[in-house]
């Protein structure tokens, strides 16, 4: 069969499996971070085992690892199914695979050994930053180049937020990756003081804004309709999201910076657009659970969908939260606490990994030639294990943060603090054992996953799909004009 007739599907298989796998290890460094708040031996004395090493370590692993890697995976599906084309270029792409598993693993050795730039999701030194860049540009070609060629007039919403996610990611790291090489592995930035926090917290809430939202809702736009079977409920709301989403979120950094030496009208402006922020991101939340209607009856025998809707469940908690927090008498009591641990981990355990779960246990299927996952009831039981993983561990958060907020700022009546640091700490330890208990159990799911993955691919090959030809009827259902 003529290569240029079919859907390169070799690609997507590739970063489906390499989004399991880095789960996996991703989620693993983060359960033993989390034991080693409640058992601080556990660090043995290894300076590479240390918490303040292997935390970067861990996100990196769920956010640069699990997450991009089950962004490329649904991006290059995506595109190509909703613009009736094979990628740009199967070099390129293939290139985008290799390359950016070379970047996981330099991060994976670089950060343990104390390599860092010391920011937030910012941590890897210059070499690795440039490879980023170099694989980064391949990508954008490769979409965008797909996109150039479509067989279709129409550009499907879910491109738009891969678009502006790969577009927006690529100004972010060149801005804030600005540093001078002082060695091989030790660079300065060129800002500098108040500045510096600047960029960086643009570019870290952004990093959370195209990254970890923008691209998640592509997967939204397309993954929910086609399990559902039915059209997004309303595809002009989607364009609306769209742009109100890609507007607000620049502006919303400065909310990290609440009472520090940033000027305060910056202060406020954060502030303010992180509240407008909650208006698009409800009506794409809206727009993602009523598209079932008329089809909720399904959520009761198909656990892919329940880890698809589910995720807007915690996208809403999320983007409901995050702007409450950024109200500086709310972030007074937050900031700083185990309740800014909640809030992300609602937003990464029940946003992310739920709608990158979802999204890759309907495309595994497809990628192998089968019908279903080898085992529907162990992506049940993936489920409610993760959720109830997750419920445990954003609540003990919760409880522990207000706690630790109330305990800083209580006063005796001549003016002394009430409690030492040490005793909030100590007042503390039985949520950090709840938070790795929850951990622990969303670990178990992804082990689940893995299972079922191998178990799903095992002795399958890569299967082709024709490219229909230009009077076939469209990849996605057909969008309503509500």
């Amino acid at each position: 069969m003529d290569s240029s007739l079919v859907y390169n599907y070799k690609i997507v298989r590739q970063f489906a499996i390499a989004t399991v796998v880095w789960g996996v290890i991703g989620m693993a460094a983060g359960v033993f971070i989390a034991a080693q708040l409640a058992w601080p031996a556990l660090n043995f004395d290894i300076a590479w085992l240390s918490y303040g090493r292997l935390r970067p370590l861990h996100t990196n692993a769920v956010i640069f690892a699990f997450g991009i890697c089950g962004l490329f995976a649904t991006s290059y599906y995506v595109v190509q199914r909703t613009c009736q084309v094979r990628l740009f270029s199967d070099r390129l792409a293939s290139f985008t695979f290799w390359g950016w598993q070379a970047v996981l693993v330099s991060a994976a050795i670089s950060l343990p050994m104390g390599f860092t730039r010391g920011k937030e999701y910012a941590e890897l030194e210059w070499p690795i930053a440039i490879l980023i860049t170099v694989v980064w540009v391949a990508y954008a070609v490769v979409f965008f180049g797909t996109i150039f060629k479509r067989r279709v007039q129409h550009i499907y919403v879910a491109n738009w937020f891969f678009g502006a996610y790969i577009l927006a990611v690529a100004i972010l790291h060149v801005v804030n990756g600005a540093v001078v090489p002082v060695s091989a592995m030790k660079s300065y930035p060129v800002y500098a003081g108040v500045q510096d926090a600047m960029i960086q917290w643009w570019y870290g809430h952004n990093a959370v804004g195209f990254i970890l939202t923008a691209g998640y809702l592509g997967m939204v736009y397309y993954f929910i309709p086609k399990q559902a079977e039915r059209p997004v409920y309303s595809y002009r709301l989607s364009i609306v999201h769209f742009w109100a989403l890609i507007f607000t979120y620049m502006w919303a950094g400065p909310h990290h910076l609440h009472y520090t030496a940033l000027p305060d009208w910056t202060q406020s402006i954060g502030m303010v657009f992180s509240l407008i922020l909650l208006a698009p991101s409800w009506g794409g939340m809206i727009n993602g659970m009523m598209t079932l209607s008329g089809a909720w009856h399904k959520l009761r025998s198909d656990p892919i969908l329940k880890f698809l809707i589910v995720s807007l469940s915690f996208y809403g908690m999320a983007t409901f939260e995050g702007p409450m927090m950024s109200i500086k008498t709310i972030n007074a009591l937050s900031h700083y606490t185990d309740w800014t641990v909640a809030h992300v981990h609602a937003g990464a355990l029940g946003w992310v990994g739920f709608i990158t779960m979802g999204s890759i246990y309907y495309l595994l299927p497809r990628l192998a030639g089968r019908k279903q996952m080898w085992s529907m009831q162990l992506v049940e039981a993936h489920f409610w294990v993760a959720t109830i993983g997750i419920v445990l561990y954003i609540a003990s958060m919760w409880i522990a943060g207000v706690m630790q907020g109330l305990m800083w700022r209580a006063v005796n009546p001549d003016g002394t603090l009430t409690y030492t640091f040490a005793e909030s700490v100590k007042a503390s330890y039985p949520y950090y054992v709840i938070r790795f208990t929850g951990g622990l159990l969303y670990l178990s799911g992804m082990a689940l996953m893995a299972f079922n993955t191998w178990k799903t691919l095992a002795g399958t090959v890569n299967v082709d799909a024709r490219i229909p030809l230009p009077h076939a009827p469209a990849a996605m259902p057909a969008p309503s004009h509500a």
